[in-house]
């Protein structure tokens, strides 16, 4: 493979909790049935696969397009095949593709692009994918439905890459509103989101709209930490688009969001792999409902916004 190869990481996610849940063997089983899939997959449209690494999968192509069918069909399949497993034994699959020059060696791969693709898959979050503007470039227009996150911070890169989320949807209504009280509450304003205000426990961070997106999650490479073990190592994502401040969960038990004056737990919003428009003031709870009192939860203050709440069914 040369300079332009495009490669890409698929893992599974959530294959922990599978272990626990059907024991040693039979987990063993449906990830290695799984990752065969997978890598069948990618030869089907041309691409190699390099190697399997226990739940995740690396593959190489010689063109975006390959990579880019590949990814979409790995997804739509994968989704319909979750819906008739019982919630504990669903492992959703997380895509990173990045293009650029791969060196090989004794059956091995090096090269940024690897090492990008591997990070993309780790912020991408359950049910989604996540390439390079590079690879972008290279598809046809329209070929492949895209929405720019704009530039990520990645780790050991002294440059922040632009990247593009991949809609692999193949009936996706753009934006679903809800609830209505809070839709009609949009039409009375129209301002642009400036900042956002976090607070758990006594830390306390501000961020700009330049500063987004950022991660709120377990570890230190998240933006915000929020070191509770139901909370994800990267658990939810606020980017700034299109003049709104929107929050994206990526988590594997969920995220839950209550707006000042939306009348108490009834007007929670449960996030599995959604997103909302962040508008106002309230609370986020990571992982574990609002209503429970334990919950990890987050207070937050935007200035301006777009009172448009927001949702996207990613299932």
């Amino acid at each position: 493979m040369g300079a332009n190869s495009t490669v890409v990481f698929a893992d599974l996610t959530g294959s922990t909790r599978v272990f626990e849940a059907m024991g040693n063997e039979r987990a063993t089983d449906t990830v290695t049935r799984l990752t065969q899939w997978i890598a069948g997959v990618c030869e089907a449209h041309g691409g190699r696969v390099v190697k399997m690494l226990g739940d995740g999968v690396l593959a190489i192509f010689e063109a975006a397009d390959g990579a880019s069918a590949t990814v979409l069909e790995l997804q739509r399949n994968h989704q319909k095949r979750l819906q008739a497993w019982p919630a504990a034994l669903r492992m959703d699959l997380q895509i990173g593709v990045a293009s650029g020059e791969v060196l090989e060696v004794d059956g091995d791969c090096y090269g940024d692009a690897v090492n990008l693709a591997s990070r993309l898959s780790d912020l991408a979050g359950p049910g989604q994918i996540w390439a390079t503007e590079s690879v972008v470039a290279q598809l046809r227009e329209g070929e492949v439905r895209h929405r720019s996150l704009g530039p990520i911070n990645i780790r050991g890169k002294s440059e922040m890459p632009v990247v593009h989320r991949i809609d692999w949807q193949e009936e996706l209504s753009e934006f679903l509103t809800m609830p209505a009280a809070l839709a009609h509450t949009a039409r009375s304003q129209d301002s642009s989101f400036g900042q956002i205000e976090l607070a758990w426990l006594d830390v306390r961070s501000m961020f700009s709209a330049a500063q987004l997106p950022i991660h709120l999650g377990r570890v230190d490479e998240a933006q915000f930490v929020v070191n509770d073990p139901r909370v994800s190592r990267l658990h939810a994502r606020i980017e700034a688009r299109q003049g709104s401040c929107v929050l994206v969960d990526v988590s594997t038990y969920g995220t839950w969001v209550r707006f000042h004056g939306s009348g108490g737990p009834s007007g929670e919003i449960a996030l599995r792999r959604d997103e909302c428009v962040l508008h106002g003031s309230g609370e986020i709870g990571l992982g574990a409902p609002l209503s429970d009192f334990s919950a990890p939860t987050i207070a937050f203050n935007t200035t301006g916004g777009n009172l448009l709440l927001s949702r996207r069914d990613a299932r």
